[in-house]
């Protein structure tokens, strides 16, 4: 199965981030195992990193293996520019990926705040149209009371008017059968619309009296 070793240690001896060796290991790059739950980097002839001390020699860089003053061969320090290199690249890769999300949040964000805008219209319309309802049942309400007041009122003025008899109401009313006095007191009556006595009017030829009215001096003088 190879070698295995720390994603932390890879990163250290490679010269990159976690970050990137996890990323590496994401894209099919580094070979991983999941062991006791933790990872580790399955190591090859391929993927071995170079160690950064193998070409130091008592502090003294050696020119024929072609190192740097640091200890560091071009081949090594060819492998740690491509690391950067990637490491940057997913950088950019993650800000890109942070963009994006933010600008789906943010378009997520703007469609909740228009669905509330249009739930809170809704509601603004069915409240007005609720008030308009009952403002307009309690003006029917107001209609109907009036209208009883007035009927009421009606009715009171009616019983308040004066009501007007027949002679023949007269004369069962004051218990007049005879003929000669029922004719005596209608010449009465006659004379008494002549003279204009409220009590006594006429409707359709017919001689009417005021009932409720005091007759007492036309009865006592038949």
């Amino acid at each position: 199965m190879g070698n295995l070793i720390k994603p932390a240690d890879y990163a250290a001896k490679v010269g990159i981030s976690r970050q990137a060796v996890y990323a590496k290991i994401k894209k099919g790059i580094l070979t991983s195992r999941n062991i006791g739950g933790k990872i580790f980097i399955v190591l090859d002839d391929k993927s071995a990193p170079a160690s950064n001390d193998s070409n130091h020699i008592s502090g003294k860089t050696s020119s024929k293996a072609g190192t740097t003053q640091h200890g560091i061969n071009e081949a090594q320090q060819e492998k740690l520019l491509l690391a950067k290199d990637e490491t940057i690249t997913i950088l950019r890769e993650t800000i890109t990926d942070l963009k994006e999300t933010n600008k789906m949040i943010t378009s997520t964000l703007r469609g909740e705040v228009e669905l509330l805008k249009e739930a809170f219209g809704e509601m603004k319309m069915l409240y007005g149209l609720q008030l308009e309802h009952k403002a307009h049942n309690e003006e029917v309400d107001t209609t109907i009371e009036v209208d009883k007041v007035d009927t009421v009122e009606e009715q009171e003025e009616q019983q308040e008017q004066e009501e007007w008899l027949e002679l023949s109401d007269f004369y069962a009313l004051h218990n007049i059968k005879k003929k000669k006095k029922q004719k005596k007191i209608k010449e009465k009556l006659k004379k008494r619309l002549k003279k204009g006595d409220s009590r006594v009017d006429r409707f359709n030829g017919e001689i009417l009296f005021l009932a409720g009215a005091d007759f007492a001096d036309i009865l006592t003088k038949v």
